[in-house]
């Protein structure tokens, strides 16, 4: 069931509010969060995979909100981060450091530093370089790391090419062929500053096809027993996130069939498992409220001027992605196709293209919908524009995460300089 349903007036609600109430309290745009959908995925996702040994990391990338952050560590989540700033958001949530994964191919000898003193339980090495600057930190701490190498198992997500990582041509991860890989886990077991974690892969995010995580997976788990064969310590196996949500409705993703994957290729092999689920756990929990301010009527178009726009919801314009947008109000008859865009100075400043809408007027409210994820945590303040607050209903109740900032807040953040 879809975490935002209609009430008896055709109104838009969640948890039993109703989203126009919600705007006339708190202004738009906003992100709205069903806090109950959240943690229902979370669990359903736990379930699946709870046949297996494994741990079971947020990616905080999808979504850094510290409300829904902690809403997770409250289930028992772990944190994925990707930054030193992500980690400093895990910890204030409550997240326990020991269930934090730090991914990453471009981590700070400050952020490792961090990470070691935090005492976070595992970070993810994408080279050479960054082990040896692993190592050093850790030596200069007295300290050893807790090191896996992620690796790069020419795997194709079949998904869009700017999320995709599976594959040799792209930045992530170390080859597993013509022996890369296993000669840096053999170095790294051999160095002193360093205790092999065992290994890591992902491969893309939005993945609808479970082909890919099968040979992903299939070469993840050979690779490891080859090193386990040579007396090397190898105890996890990191199948990290990616799997895909449903755009077009917006429906629960089914996770069942994924469990059964990870259950059939990985059970009794006496590998600990690690996963790091984002996107689906908060995607279609999540939508971005915004009010029409006109309607403009071109040649042969209809363009549906509203105070959302590409600094608030970036995927649209960034990724051609496609997210469905409601009337706010009862949906009634439509009118015909319109495009839904913002004030920004950019032609490719939309939410939508060639939408069907009913007549619509200034004021109204639309919902752009399944924006849980990669949505807040990629805003901007592009045109001087204040990005959108955040607020979640838990279980009936309201809460706001973040107030939606000012003007006067983003000019309060610049120095001017004294000139001579």
């Amino acid at each position: 069931m879809s975490s935002f349903t209609r009430d008896s007036e055709g109104m838009l609600s969640v948890g039993g509010l109703r989203l126009a109430d919600i705007a006339a309290s708190h202004g738009t745009p906003l992100y709205v969060y069903a806090g109950d959908g959240i943690r229902d995925d979370f669990t359903r996702f736990a379930a699946a995979v709870a046949p297996v040994n494994g741990t079971v990391h947020f990616a905080l990338k999808a979504n850094s909100a510290l409300g829904v952050i902690a809403l997770l560590a409250r289930q028992g989540a772990g944190a994925d981060i990707v930054s030193g700033g992500e980690m400093e958001r895990a910890l204030a949530a409550g997240v326990a450091a020991d269930k934090i994964v730090f991914s990453g191919v471009g981590k700070t000898a400050a952020e490792i530093g961090a990470a070691l003193d935090a005492g976070i339980g595992q970070i993810n090495a994408e080279s050479q370089q960054e082990i040896e600057m692993i190592s050093q930190v850790a030596a200069a701490r007295g300290v050893t790391a807790p090191v896996a190498l992620r690796v790069n198992v020419d795997v194709a997500p079949k998904t869009h090419a700017k999320i995709s990582t599976g594959q040799r041509s792209t930045k992530f991860g170390v080859s597993t062929s013509q022996n890369e890989a296993a000669t840096l886990y053999r170095q790294m077991a051999e160095d002193a500053h360093i205790t092999p974690a065992g290994l890591a892969v992902h491969i893309g995010s939005q993945i609808l096809d479970l082909d890919p995580f099968e040979r992903a997976y299939g070469a993840l788990l050979e690779f490891g027993t080859a090193l386990r064969g040579e007396g090397l310590p190898v105890p996890i196996l990191d199948l990290g996130g990616g799997i895909g949500v449903d755009y077009q409705h917006g429906e629960p993703t089914d996770f069942t069939a994924y469990g059964a994957l990870v259950e059939q290729i990985f059970a009794d092999t006496g590998f600990r498992l690690g996963f790091e689920p984002g996107r689906s756990i908060v995607a279609n929990s999540g939508l971005l409220m915004s009010a029409v301010i006109h309607v403009k009527h071109g040649d042969n178009k209809r363009f549906v001027i509203v105070d959302a726009a590409m600094n608030d919801l970036l995927r649209p314009t960034l990724y051609e992605a496609h997210h469905a947008i409601q009337p706010v109000g009862p949906l009634g008859s439509m009118e015909g196709p319109a495009d839904i865009v913002g004030p920004v100075c950019e032609t490719g400043d939309y939410l939508g293209l060639d939408r069907m809408m009913p007549s619509l007027a200034g004021g109204d409210l639309l919902a752009v919908m399944s924006a849980g994820a990669y949505g807040a945590v990629m805003a901007s303040s592009y045109n001087t524009r204040p990005p959108a607050g955040e607020v979640m209903v838990l279980d009936g109740e309201l809460h706001v995460l973040r107030r939606q900032r000012s003007v006067a807040d983003l000019l309060a953040e610049e120095e001017l300089p004294a000139f001579t």
